[in-house]
């Protein structure tokens, strides 16, 4: 019986993934510290997938959330995202948003927005904030890239 289940279970999952785009351009997620909001941990996350417009090179920044709630209730947590170049920019809101996240589970990463930039030899970061039903603001979490390596 056991080994019925289990042989469905992977058989779904093998579907599944058949059933999953692939995208060869696919840029990887990388998140920086976390911090929390009453019992849910939060972490910014940063993406830059290179495009090019003509003969311009671009750089798609994506911040992202991911949460983790801690407790043993589920809760519905807001967040937002800004960006900003690190050498003398200011900081722009990327996007904002609103998810449940079940009791001991993690929702994410999230995509919350997104920013093309045109390449340059610069770095740049998001910050991502978010506050569970009833608790105030995290702290930032801020995660960073080099605009356009390769």
């Amino acid at each position: 019986m056991k080994t019925r289940h289990a042989g469905t279970v992977l058989g779904m999952a093998a579907l599944a993934m058949l059933t999953v785009p692939a995208n060869a351009h696919a840029a990887a997620v990388a998140c920086g510290g976390g911090v929390s909001t009453g019992r849910v941990a939060v972490n910014g996350c940063i993406s830059a997938q290179r495009g090019k417009e003509g003969k311009v090179y671009t750089r798609e920044i994506t911040a992202h959330v991911k949460l983790r709630n801690t407790g043993p209730r589920a809760a519905n947590v807001s967040y937002e995202a800004f960006f900003r170049v690190v050498s003398g920019g200011h900081w722009v809101k990327l996007g904002s948003g609103r998810t449940y996240v079940p009791a001991g589970e993690t929702v994410g990463p999230t995509e919350v927005g997104s920013s093309t930039r045109v390449c340059g030899p610069v770095r740049v970061e998001i910050r991502v904030h978010a506050r569970a039903a009833g608790s105030g603001w995290s702290g930032w979490s801020t995660a960073g890239t080099a605009q356009c390596q390769t």
